[in-house]
């Protein structure tokens, strides 16, 4: 038997996404996988991808697949490798990810989606269902939530993912492991820390301070998208190789969340290091109204942070970019989230590579958008 042969073949849904692609990625440089299928709605010739990303969905062992997984008569195709076998990873990325959409929204591209794969992965006796919830389904609270603790989605996506695991635990014969990351960031972020790196360089061009709601205490706990993509890859090979592997009600399910305990003083020191800006927060008066006015705060916001932002995009020549400092109602909530990540590194033996934000893992961020001329000069002061 080849070398290849004894790797899993590995079906990665919604691999174009920012977590799928640093996957596909981190797989294909670790020569893990004999065969890799990526199957989502976008395009990698439309998604901004980096170079690196880029030769590894040319490697010879990706295949890319366009495919609504939100259509159900899609998803056998999708499953079947050329030769009519099954694959022996799925890993399913693929949700909507947007806020402040209609419900039906989540309802098709989050619970259906997720369920209709996971029936399709049971029936073909995939070896392991790796599905990516999020931490956001915990009740917000100062103390770390662990895998066991009170469940209170305070965002609709989180909602959904709770309403998915619930199903996904009910399917016969699925070897599930669920996923629980905290915020994910990291080369290729849109989302996450990266709008506050956004705002940072929005108040050096300002030469203002940036002051943001709440306190400094608030919790926001991350996880580096390289442990994330290591995590994933982690629990399929541990759960495959458990003589007894638990399912139903009983399979696996771990948070992620490095070491650090992010919070947001926490991300604004390493703001105020690489733009050389003063920060801090509101005062408190400013904050209990915006609890009573999110909308009219984020619609504030935004129009605050948008047309500097805009200028600085013309100054630099940059037509188009992923990159916004637009900011949902959602993301804006008085919500702690604080998880405790250690059941996995307990259970499974996983470590974090990247065990806290540091000021190079921030810059990362930028310097990927930058190579792809995605972010404004630094010049432009």
């Amino acid at each position: 038997m080849s070398e290849a042969s004894e790797k899993p073949t590995v079906l990665v849904l919604g691999g174009v996404g920012f977590v799928g692609r640093y996957f596909v990625t981190w797989l294909v440089d670790n020569k893990l996988a004999s065969e890799i299928r990526v199957a989502d709605k976008a395009l990698p010739q439309t998604a901004s991808f980096s170079e690196r990303v880029e030769d590894a969905f040319d490697n010879d062992i990706v295949e890319f697949k366009q495919a609504n997984l939100a259509n159900p008569s899609a998803i056998e195709k999708v499953f079947t490798r050329e030769d009519g076998s099954s694959y022996d990873f799925v890993f399913n990325l693929a949700a909507e990810t947007k806020y402040s959409q209609h419900e039906q929204i989540y309802e098709d591209r989050i619970f259906l989606l997720s369920v209709n794969c996971a029936k399709e992965a049971a029936k073909r006796g995939v070896k392991c269902f790796v599905e990516m919830s999020t931490a956001e389904i915990y009740e917000s609270d100062k103390r770390a939530s662990k895998e066991d603790d009170p469940k209170k989605p305070w965002t609709t996506i989180a909602k959904y993912k709770l309403k998915t695991e619930a199903e996904l635990q009910g399917i016969e014969g699925l070897n599930l492991v669920i996923l629980r990351p905290a915020i994910i960031y990291g080369p290729g972020a849109t989302g996450g820390l990266t709008p506050r790196l956004v705002a940072g360089r929005i108040y050096k061009y300002l030469n203002e301070e940036m002051t943001l709601l709440w306190t400094k205490e608030l919790r926001i706990n991350t996880v580096h998208v390289h442990d994330v993509a290591r995590a994933l890859w982690h629990v399929a090979v541990w759960y495959r190789g458990l003589e007894s592997p638990p399912k139903g009600a009983d399979a696996p399910i771990f948070n992620l969340a490095d070491s650090g305990d992010t919070d947001q003083e926490r991300i604004n020191s390493h703001i105020r290091n690489i733009f050389g800006i003063k920060t801090g927060y509101q005062n408190s008066l400013i904050s209990n109204f915006a609890k009573l006015n999110l909308e009219s705060v984020k619609e504030d916001i935004n129009e605050k942070h948008v047309a500097p932002w805009a200028a600085l995009l013309k100054k630099s020549g940059i037509k188009v970019t992923p990159v916004t400092p637009y900011l949902d109602k959602e993301l804006l909530y008085n919500n702690a989230l604080s998880v405790n990540g250690t059941r996995i590194t307990e259970v499974t033996g996983f470590t974090y590579e990247v065990p806290e934000l540091t000021d190079e893992k921030l810059l990362e961020i930028i310097d990927d958008f930058k190579e792809q001329e995605l972010w404004p000069a630094d010049e432009m002061a």
